[in-house]
């Protein structure tokens, strides 16, 4: 069975003081940052204030015919970083802009804000994207121009590709952002699939509306590249509206409005010292040591640059600017939570600091509770109070906290009791020291400064009021079991995998064998998800909103992968993953907001727990090609993410999904 890399670190204590050091704490990281990288300790903590995305003036506003033309563009902004002297830097980034400054590009993106009775939502995404990427790419993996036909295309010579996908949106499956759409600037090269639309391509979008009011969130989604594109600054806030929550003052559930409603889009990243956006892929770098050479393979084994298995940065930005803070009343507050991390899982507390001016968490007081209302697509079936909320890639909570149950002058801090390395369901106390950075800045992300004179706008929301999700009450149709493996691609690198049950047998599948879900339009199905990972996924399925029904353990066998079954990778070498078996479900496994989980409320994330299978149910009434995948984005840029093909009739044979036994094992270029 494979080892998890916290395994692997806890085993390696036997072998030395050396090496039962943090990776982060190692030689390796010490010389990156005397070699160039931002020091997180010597950056200030809650100094600069978070600029709010509903605020009016950060909120798109249409044309006059309704539209909105949105560029992709590269620009630049403070994000609170200083240099050695105390001067504020600037970071290059790739963001969006619109016709109202043409000159004003944004990380996050503004923000979208639409009432669902409006129908459809029309933008014009356009690539303006320079002929170079501000991030290192592995053009090993299979990304955009690494597809049959496109091989001749680089971004030297073509551009950054872009899709843009609006997350949790119910969207026609050519407006859905799915990965094989991409485009580079103005259209020069169109992903494949663009040749199955009527019409052909275009960067005029319609997204449908007929959602439940929710905080949905757009960002990049283009092959292989998301990841950079999205750290690059390139993701932003849709927020839909209804006639109850109205993000108006006097709406019929009292819900905070502006300025009492903020949203807050939370993110790690590493930076150079002069202010650059840095990302780990050669050898050397933060994190090579963990994922490549601690994986047993040598530096020339693998591409350089190099895509690494999971990233953690050690800046947290909400907004885009490093551990903010801002000014509150003593007064309820409703925040619009959004994970847009690449891998980091958080664990959210709020706490009151030791003083109105402290910067950590020494002597901090004990969490305060507070009220989870909603998630990913809509309010909750209840309000469920916690004062511990985990919170997955992607994953978006809608909470309430009373600022009024602190004394007046008091400096709140959000926590974050997380580690900094894979999420295997543990938090807090429960971790080991190598989860953790030395010197770990990334327990606190920002500040509520309980400073402003309260107004006498009303303050009646009444968590009671909260009874908006049913569930999913369709009947069901069928039973879908998928899987999420780990295994090595053709270099021996950690290759994240899902896969499905084919004749009985647990298959690990990339992206390029044929599709295996293809739930009928019309159709609700319950989807088990079987974790036969070390670690946490956040899974996200495209098109729709599911219910999470719950866990259960799960017990199984499996090999270490030699021989293994052989995983056909998208250059037509083979990678390997394990072969699972004598799988055996156990007993239910329940989390709820004592244990820092939150889910009724309609999701299109789910948390699934290693050793656990866990069951959501979805209806599937838009037919066409979309996908699901794991929501770490380095994982789905390196295979975690299959398509998910809508169809409005039964295929005529179950997809043939072939293990090449004869092919051996994986091989390497």
């Amino acid at each position: 069975m494979y080892l998890t890399r916290r395994d692997f670190v806890k085993l390696s204590t036997m072998a030395g003081a050396s090496a039962a050091l943090p990776i982060w704490a190692r030689p390796g990281w010490a010389e990156a940052l005397a070699a160039g990288l931002s020091d997180p300790a010597s950056q200030p903590k809650f100094k600069y204030f978070v600029p709010n995305p509903l605020a009016p003036g950060f909120i798109y506003q249409p044309d006059r015919n309704g539209r909105y033309k949105i560029t992709v563009a590269e620009g630049s902004q403070r994000t609170g970083l200083v240099d050695a002297r105390g001067r504020l830097l600037k970071t290059s980034i790739f963001g969006y802009k619109d016709g109202r400054d043409a000159n004003q590009v944004t990380w996050p993106g503004r923000t979208f804000q639409i009432h669902r009775d409006e129908g459809q939502t029309e933008v014009r995404w356009q690539n303006d994207l320079p002929n170079y990427h501000l991030l290192p790419v592995d053009t090993s993996l299979h990304w955009a121009y690494s597809l049959h036909g496109y091989e001749q295309y680089s971004i030297k010579n073509r551009g950054v590709p872009i899709i843009t996908h609006l997350h949790g949106g119910h969207s026609d499956f050519q407006f859905d952002g799915n990965p094989e759409y991409f485009y580079s600037p103005g259209g020069a090269v169109v992903g494949p699939q663009w040749a199955n639309v009527p019409g052909g391509f275009t960067t005029d979008f319609r997204y449908d509306n007929d959602v439940p009011a929710g905080s949905l969130w757009y960002h990049d989604h283009a092959l292989g590249i998301t990841r950079l594109n999205v750290y690059a600054g390139m993701a932003g806030f849709y927020f839909v509206r209804d006639e109850v929550d109205t993000g108006e003052p006097g709406n019929p559930l009292n819900l905070p409005a502006y300025p009492y409603e903020i949203g807050l889009a939370i993110q790690d990243r590493m930076f150079t010292s002069d202010g650059s956006l840095f990302y780990p892929a050669f050898p050397g770098d933060p994190a090579w040591a963990d994922f490549i050479t601690g994986e047993g393979l040598e530096d020339d084994e693998v591409p350089q640059p190099s895509a690494l298995a999971e990233f953690f940065g050690d800046h947290m930005l909400v907004n885009g600017v490093i551990w903010p803070k801002t000014a509150v009343e003593p007064r309820k507050y409703r925040l619009r939570l959004l994970n847009g991390c690449d891998s980091r899982f958080l664990v959210t507390r709020f706490r009151v600091a030791s003083s109105p001016t402290a910067t950590d968490l020494d002597g901090a007081g004990s969490p305060l509770p507070f009220y989870v209302i909603g998630a990913d697509q809509g309010l909750a079936g209840s309000a469920m109070q916690t004062d511990t909320l985990v919170f997955e890639p992607g994953g978006r909570y809608d909470v309430i906290i009373d600022f009024a149950a602190v004394p007046a002058g008091s400096r709140v801090i959000m926590e974050n009791i997380g580690g900094d390395a894979p999420f295997g369901g543990d938090f807090g106390d429960d971790l080991a020291p190598e989860d953790f950075f030395p010197d770990r800045q990334t327990d606190r992300v920002m500040a509520f400064d309980v400073v402003m004179p309260l107004s006498g706008a009303p303050d009646d929301f009444d968590p009671d009021d909260i009874d908006h999700y049913a569930g999913n009450t369709a009947e069901v149709d069928d039973t879908r079991e998928v899987a999420l493996f780990e295994g090595k691609d053709e270099f021996g690198r950690l290759q994240p995998l899902l896969g499905t049950k084919v004749g009985g047998d647990w298959k690990a599948i990339a992206w390029h064998s044929p599709t295996t879900e293809q739930p009928i339009l019309g159709e609700t199905e319950y989807w088990d998800i079987y974790n036969f990972t070390g670690d946490a996924h956040p899974v996200h399925l495209h098109l729709v909103n599911f219910q999470v029904l719950g866990r259960k353990s799960i017990t199984f066998e499996s090999d270490d992968g030699d021989p293994g079954q052989p995983v056909l990778q998208h250059n037509g070498t083979f990678g390997v993953a394990p072969i699972v078996t004598n799988v055996v479900t156990g007993g239910v496994v329940p989390l709820g907001p004592e244990d820092g989980y939150a889910e009724n409320a309609p999701r299109d994330m789910v948390t699934a727990l290693p050793e656990q299978v866990t069951r959501v149910k979805a209806t599937f009434d838009k037919a066409g090609r979309y996908v699901w995948h794991c929501h770490i984005l380095s994982h789905e840029d390196h295979e975690m993410m299959r398509v998910l093909e809508v169809v409005e009739a039964p295929a005529d044979e179950p997809p043939v999904v072939e293990s090449p036994q004869s092919r051996g094992r994986s091989r390497r270029r």
